[in-house]
Order: C-alpha cells, then structure tokens, then sequence
C-alpha cells in the first residue's frame, strides 16, 4: 500500500458519499501530501438519509468511515462503539452541523404540520444538548426542480455544441447540436449520476421517486459500459470470465494501451460488474426475507447476484465443504459445468432417488451445470438477475455480449424468460404498468439491443425513449432527453424521428415555469424538410402563450435573448400581452421596438394619445408621433391619425408665432387656409376611425379644434377685409367644437356682421 492510499479515508458503503469525494481527496493528497490530515469542511453522507458536516479542518487519514458513520432512518450514529470514540476534537468526534431526511410518511401525517413538527424536533435536540438549526420544508419543491430539470440541462449547456445559424424567411435562428464522442462519453454519463444522486439528497422524496431516481443511475452506468471507449486502455493479461472483479480492478490501475482483441471480454467484464451492482438491491431484499437456517437458499441467492466470495464462506461456515469447491469455480470453465451435468446425468440414468436430496441443493446443482431454466424451476426472479445467470453460468465465459443480448432476447420470444421491466415495476410501484409490461420494457433492454445491433437496427427507439421505459411517472422525460441527446453526439443512434420526446420535454419545462429552457430545448431539434418553420412557429408560440412567465424573470429574459432569439419576437409578444391585459401605454413602447408601426399607429390614436393629451403630457405625444413619421409609408391613414397631432403642434406655434415653428403664417387668409385645412383633417379623421375612438380621445379632437380656431381668431385685425375676417369664423363652424364654443362664435360673427351693416348704412 502507498503513502497515498494509506492516507485516504475508507468508504465501501453502497449509498454513501464523502465531500470531498475520495476521488479527489486521491488527487489532493497526490498534490499537497498532508491533506488528508486537514480537510476543511468535511462531510460524510448517506443519499436519501442525511449528511454530518464539520466545520473545522478534520483529520481523516486512514479512517474506515464505515465503521464510523451509520445512517438510519431519521438517525445518525457516530462511535457506535464507546471502546473506539477518540477523544473530543479527535477524529470525527467534534462539533458537526447534521442534517436528516424526514420521510415523507410524517411529512403528511398530522405530526407533519410545520408547527408541531419544529417544536417536536427542537425538543429532540435540546434532549441531545444539540442546537436546532432549521426546518425548511418550502425549499424541496423548488430543490427537487433544481436538481431534477435545471442541473442536468446546465451540464448539458456546458457540453460542447455544433452551432448552426439558419435563415427563416427574415430572421435566422442558431440550432444547436451535442457534440460528443466515445472517449468522453464515460465522463459525461458520470456527471449525470453525480447530478442524479443529488435529487435523492433531497426530502420528501417518495418510494417510487427513489427507486426512478435509481433507476435513471443505473441507465447511465449501462451507456458507459456499452458505448464508450477508452482513452488510455488496460494491459489484461488474463481475460477468464471467472475473475472479472479483478480485471475491472486492472482496467482501473493500468493505463497501457491495450491488445484491441481484448476489448469485447473488457466490456464483457464491465457490463457483469454493471449487472452484478444493479441486482444486488434485489439479493439483499431477498435474502433478508430467509430463515437463516436455510443455508441453501441464502447461497442460491447470493449466486444470482453473482456474490461467490459470500456464497462460498456461507458453505464453509456451514460445513459444506464440497459444495464450497464447487462455488468457487462457478461460471468458469465450461469443462466444470459439463462435468457437473454429466454426474447428473448419470444419476438420472441410474436411478438414483432425488428426494433423499435436498431440493435446493439439485437447484444449485443445476445451476453449476448450467441448466439455468431447472435451476428457476417454481422460481421467481427478475430479468437482469436472469440475464446475469445466463452469462455467468450457462453460456460460455467468452461469450460476447451481443450473443449474450441476443440470447436473452431468444429466451424472451419463446416466453422463458422474464420480462424486461424497469426497476420500478419489479418493486411493484405501479400496478397500471405492471398490466402492460409487455408493451413497457426496461430501457436498458433497449440499450443492450442497441448494442447488438449497432448501426442496423433502429426500430424501437420510440419504445426506447417512452416514459414508460424509464420513469414511473408518464409525464417525465427530462432525463431520457439527455440520453438521446448524448447517444445521438456519439454516434450510437441517429434518427430525426423524435419529435414526440423533444415537445413531451418542453411541455413539462413549460409546466414548471422554464420558458428559456423550453426554447433551449426547441432549438435542439433537428431540421425537417416538411416542417421548415417549426423551430419559428413553435418558439414564438411560446413567447405569446407564456409571455407572462419569462418576463417576469430577467434572467429567463437574458437567457433567450443569449441563445440568439430576435428580440423582435420578444417585444412583439410583450406587446400583445400587455395590450391584452389593457396596459397601452406598454404595449405601445413594444410595438415601437418591433418596428410593428401600423399595431403602435393604431393603438397610439385609439388608446394612448388622449389620455397622453388630457394629462398635459405633450412632449411624450410629440415624441412617440416623429418616432413613427419616418416610417409613415407603411401606416395607413397616418395623416388621419398620429400625423394629426404632429399637423396640431406645428400650427399651434405657427398661430402663436413661435421663432422656432417650422412656416410661420404672415396673412390672416394663409392663417385661414391652414386652419381650415387641419379642421377638415379633424373631420375625415373622425369619420375613418368613427367608434374606435374613445369619447376621450374626441375630446381631445374638439380641444384641438377649440385652440386653432381660438389662435385663429384672435389673428383677426381691423386691417383685414370683411370677407378674410367672416372666412375665419365659417372654417370654426366646422370645426368639431362644442356646441357653447360654437355659439360664442356665432355671436361673435353675427357682431361683426351688424357692424359691416352699420358702416354701410352710414
């Protein structure tokens, strides 16, 4: 043993964790000899369970955690045993924050009132002269949400990716495509189980949720064994079936390249490791269903979870010497099965009377001779322990894994062997999909087809990644997405006929309030020939349908706008959501920035300017008009509209003699031709938007009218003739003023009248 290795801490408990990992506790101590002696912040975990942090830098060279650390359910026991607890600051007998899972049982029990629940907890550890921290309960959803959809897609942002700029008509879109090879693939699928095994940190998960989460590990560990390649190879100078745990320890220690012979047995012995971890939830289970005083069943058990050191110590500690010999060569050369099944054999046909031997003593028999079919005889067991049995007992140790797949599949048509059903159908979690097994099979099922016929068989990738295959819940297809996208980077799969599984994903994205990464999503999604506009159609949709949603969040606002979506589109749908919920004067801002003229046009005249006008906000009006003059060409009825307001200001000044109005007016009749020409502008104006504009906004009309004509007939001076001054007053008769205004005029105009009789009479 090295310096190194004697430094690090121990760990061998499935389900338990360190931080830092001991992965890198290896390198660190590598780096900084030492370390291990001082590591801040260290902390023992158990998934699921809880996690012991220590806040000052602890000693852990050579501590065997296991025998130190112990979760259980709601508990945690440090020094079970009082002989060993080193002194207090010694070791991991220090002050530590501690943080258990509640199970979600008590969560919905009446005990699980937040109120009751904390008060409950801080008695416990004031028993314990220990300080009670929290309780936060609100944070699991939004936790779970975190770990489960926006972890995995940041890792998977993080990945490298094709980019692909495409026009649409007028716009351009950048697509996106993982970009990944074999070599990496191993790294990758890590990095998803690290974030997997976070979400079961998590409180409050369900049964069903743990064994999914379980589940979707186990998946990434079998697209590791299967499809990825090795950058630095192992030397394997012995490649017997029988001792693959010490070739998976080689492959770790070497890095020498290897023969490429080799190879096939190299991930022969991978996959056995897979298999042998992935059932080994099973063989516990079932072994801690036995009588301990049925050796024979415990040592069956533990051969179908591939155990031999354990079975082999069970039938010495039993005395059962000779059947241990026989376990110990179990699944290793083909000429001790023939053996054992020609002894068989021979008893058989000599008539020996089976029943003065014990039935699960022939069962292990059989099993030894490769008769696995007899040894399941009245048996039942699940598919992967099946398939395990096949390769480590009947077929040969050389067998590739593609014959070994195809085998299991051969067994399966003939209806002798187990059905391929996920992990969360053999616990028995959901019934409705218990009833339907042969129609829902295991994605791993899948993936091992898929590597026996790689590159020639692509038929049931829809089945591959249904929900069903992976998740106990139909509705959930955030991790099976990443698997596609992952296989699809390395070559493993390539079809562009998965649309369901890319839109199923951004419903459940949209569902949770993650727009940005919805669209991230869409534009992941291959071209098609017969869709052309579906990455348009589909992200604008749901700019319009959950406008709300991203534009509350400015961050899900940076993000879109980063992943190149024409702000136009933004602003439009703010816009048509904003003049829905009847806030105009926003939705006007947006249309002005979509360059969508004739929308602002419209809803400056019909709903902003009045309002605007009445408040005295002229500076506002007269901006938002010129912003739009310059592209008055492509709005109808413009000078009917916004160019209305423009035509009043400009005339205002000229009437009042502003140095800075654009013309000035020097004649009474000039003065009258304009003002006559903007009351006949009034007019048509009323007439073409007729009801659309408010009562507001035709006060706003007969207040313009008012003040012109007010302006204009104030210019009447005694220089002017009689027929300029009486023009005047009939261009403010037709102006739309109220009637009151109307009438002074008139009176005005009739006195000016009898005033021209009066210098003719005289």
């Amino acid at each position: 043993m090295t310096v190194t290795e004697a430094s690090v801490p121990i760990l061998n408990s499935p389900g338990y964790y360190t931080k830092p990992s001991l992965k890198e506790l290896v390198a660190r101590e590598l780096v900084e000899p030492g370390y291990c002696g001082r590591v801040p912040d260290f902390t023992v975990g158990r998934f699921g369970y809880g996690y012991v942090r220590y806040f000052t830098e602890t000693d852990v060279r050579g501590l065997h955690i296991d025998e130190v650390v112990n979760f259980h359910r709601h508990e945690i026991v440090v020094y079970s045993d009082e002989n060993d607890k080193p002194a207090v600051g010694q070791g991991l007998n220090k002050a530590a924050e501690v943080v258990l899972v509640l199970d979600s049982e008590i969560l919905k029990s009446k005990e699980g009132k937040e109120g009751v629940l904390v008060n409950k907890l801080k008695q416990i550890t004031e028993r314990q002269e220990a300080q009670f921290v929290s309780f936060d309960l609100a944070t699991v959803s939004k936790e779970l949400i975190d770990h489960a959809l926006v972890s995995p897609l940041n890792f998977h942002k993080g990945i490298n990716h094709v980019m692909k700029e495409v026009e649409f008509g007028s716009c351009k879109l950048t697509l996106q495509k993982l970009e990944a090879n074999r070599t990496t693939l191993s790294e990758i699928s890590q990095q998803y189980c690290d974030l997997i095994e976070r979400q079961l940190s998590v409180p409050g998960l369900s049964s069903s949720s743990r064994l999914g989460l379980t589940h979707q590990v186990m998946t990434w560990e079998i697209i590791r064994v299967l499809f990825s390649d090795r950058e630095q190879k192992a030397q394997v100078e012995s490649l017997g079936a029988d001792n693959e745990e010490d070739m998976m320890q080689d492959m770790k220690e070497n890095s020498l390249d290897v023969d490429q012979e080799a190879l096939p047995l190299m991930r022969r012995a991978e996959f056995s490791y897979w298999l042998r971890e992935s059932v080994s939830y099973h063989v516990q289970n079932q072994i801690s269903s036995l009588d301990d005083s049925h050796h024979l069943q415990h040592i069956f058990v533990l051969l179908t979870g591939r155990q031999l050191d354990e079975a082999v110590q069970l039938a010495v500690a039993k005395g059962d010497v000779r059947l241990a010999c026989l376990l110990s060569q179990a699944g290793g050369s083909t000429v001790n099965r023939s053996d054992i099944a020609r002894q068989l054999d021979i008893w058989r046909n000599k008539g020996l009377d089976f029943s003065f031997i014990e039935k699960d003593r022939l069962r292990l028999y059989e099993l030894l001779a490769g008769n696995i079919h007899g040894a399941l005889h009245d048996v039942k067991i699940d598919w992967r322990r099946f398939l395990g049995l096949l390769m480590w007992y009947k077929l040969p140790p050389n067998t590739s894994l593609p014959i070994a797949f195809q085998t299991y599949k051969h067994f399966l048509d003939e209806g002798t062997a187990p059905y391929p059903v996920p992990l969360f159908i053999d616990e028995g979690t959901s019934d409705e999909a218990i009833n339907n097994t042969d129609k829902h099979f295991d994605i791993s099922f899948y993936l091992m087809l898929l590597h026996a016929n790689e590159k020639t068989e692509f038929s049931f990738l829809k089945a591959m990644f249904s929900a069903f295959a992976s998740t106990p819940d139909p509705l959930d297809y955030h991790m099976i997405w990443h698997q596609r996208a992952v296989l699809e980077a390395v070559g493993v799969i390539n079809s562009n006929d998965l649309h369901i599984l890319d839109m199923a994903f951004v419903s459940q994205l949209l569902c949770l309030g993650k727009c940005h990464w919805a669209i991230y999503v869409i534009l992941h999604l291959p071209l098609r020939e017969d869709y052309p506009y579906l990455h348009v159609n589909l992200i604008r949709e749901i700019l319009f349908q959950y406008c709300e949603t991203w534009s509350s969040d400015e961050s899900q606002q940076q993000f879109i706008e980063d992943l190149g979506i024409p702000t136009d589109w933004m602003h439009e749908a703010l816009a048509i959501y904003y003049n829905y919920n009847g806030n105009h004067s926003k939705a006007l801002e947006q249309f002005l920035q979509c360059a969508n003229w004739q929308k602002a046009h419209t809803i400056f005249i019909t709903s902003v300017a009045h309002r605007l006008f009445l408040k005295a906000k002229h500076a506002e009006i007269w901006r938002i008009a010129t912003s739009m003059e310059d592209h008055k060409s492509e709005i109808e009825n413009w000078e009917l509209g916004a160019g209305i307001y423009i035509s009043f200001y400009l005339m205002r000044n000229s009437l009042q003699g502003d140095a800075d109005a654009m013309t000035e007016l020097d004649s009474l009749q000039s003065k009258n031709a304009a003002c006559q020409g903007f009351v006949s502008q009034l007019n048509e104006s009323l007439a073409v938007w007729g009801c659309r504009l408010p009562v507001d906004a035709r006060v706003v009309y007969s207040k313009m009218a008012g003040e012109i004509c007010d302006l204009l007939l104030s210019a009447i001076d005694e220089g002017a003739t009689r027929d300029e001054q009486l023009n005047c007053f009939d261009t403010a008769f037709g102006a739309p003023i109220p009637e009151d205004l109307r009438s002074g005029h008139l009176q005005d105009a009739v006195s000016l009248f009898t005033s021209f009789l009066t210098e003719i009479a005289t």
